[in-house]
């Protein structure tokens, strides 16, 4: 008998090794860990040597931003950082924690003029390195003479909940839940692991915040078709929105670490299609935060900013 119940004490212990405590109407149970059944990135040593130094990517670009019907030129930054982040908290963990998961983070600026008033843009996307999983965060925001707006989506198991401040009455302050699937604005830090490991054909995929407030559409995921391309000097990925009319590309370096060299916006913007485009100026690898003396400034320079 003894035998029996030894058994099934393993039985136990094994079936929660897939348990987690999680919060859920204000109290604390035993559900399924999602991540149990995601499969692990393989990090290469060169990945790491890279990522794990520090210090962060820093890269300009010329900017072409289709609005109000016109094009105009500005300015974009992309930054990289690896970090810990609270999966609990879904913020930067400021504590080492086993339970903080790996990311890379991208913070992603666009600034430009509209005629007297300008416009600045940003979006900041953490992409988990334990696991093939989709972003787990998103947050942006877009301040300009009108007024701002703030949107957030943060994973919760198979879905994301969204949230949206907006100065436009008919968007308001709104809560919501849309589905968990593959996210545009993932693509530019995923594209950073390896572009021949990127889903490729027909799929669904939440577009980027950016687009999403710039054209006051819904949020939610739409039909998309996805192709990688390998080109003389790197590789192109291509996703075509089939619902929206509208077509991305990013194209990279060919070799590690895959710098984004440029990118693509095509939609309809006013009453023809137009594209929005952002072109490599300046890379440098530095530890900004702690750079924000006056006599840094002058590391604005190598960034042509």
């Amino acid at each position: 008998m003894k035998y029996v119940w030894l058994f099934t004490l393993i039985l136990v212990f094994q079936s929660c090794d897939t348990k987690v405590s999680v919060e859920k109407d204000g109290k604390t149970i035993i559900g399924e860990d999602p991540m149990a059944k995601l499969e692990d990135r393989q990090l290469s040593q060169e990945f790491k040597d890279y990522w794990y130094n520090g210090t962060a990517e820093i890269s300009s670009y010329e900017l072409s931003q289709a609005r109000y019907g016109e094009m105009r030129e500005g300015t974009a930054v992309m930054i990289f950082v690896t970090e810990p982040f609270d999966k609990k908290d879904q913020i930067k963990a400021d504590k080492s924690k086993q339970t903080n998961r790996p990311v890379l983070k991208l913070n992603a600026t666009r600034n430009f003029n509209t005629g007297i008033y300008p416009y600045s843009i940003m979006s900041s996307t953490f992409l988990p390195l334990d696991k093939k999983d989709n972003a787990i965060k998103i947050a942006a925001s877009i301040q300009e003479w009108c007024g701002h707006t703030y949107m957030q989506l943060n994973q919760d198991g198979d879905q994301y909940n969204v949230m949206l401040h907006s100065y436009f009455q008919s968007e308001g302050n709104r809560e919501f839940e849309v589905d968990n699937v593959i996210t545009e604005n993932q693509l530019a830090a995923q594209l950073r692991l390896d572009p021949k490991e990127m889903p490729v054909g027909e799929m669904q995929m939440i577009p980027s915040t950016e687009y999403l407030r710039l054209k006051h559409i819904e949020t939610k995921p739409y039909d998309a078709v996805a192709k990688l391309s390998e080109i003389t000097d790197g590789y192109l990925y291509s996703v075509k929105f089939t619902e929206l009319g509208r077509t991305i590309d990013f194209k990279t370096e060919k070799e590690f670490p895959y710098r984004i060299l440029s990118w693509m916006d095509r939609y309809k913007d006013g009453a023809a299609p137009m594209v929005s485009s952002g072109t490599l100026q300046k890379t440098i690898i530095a530890p900004y935060w702690r750079q924000n003396t006056n006599k840094d400034a002058v590391m604005r320079d190598s960034l042509g900013l």
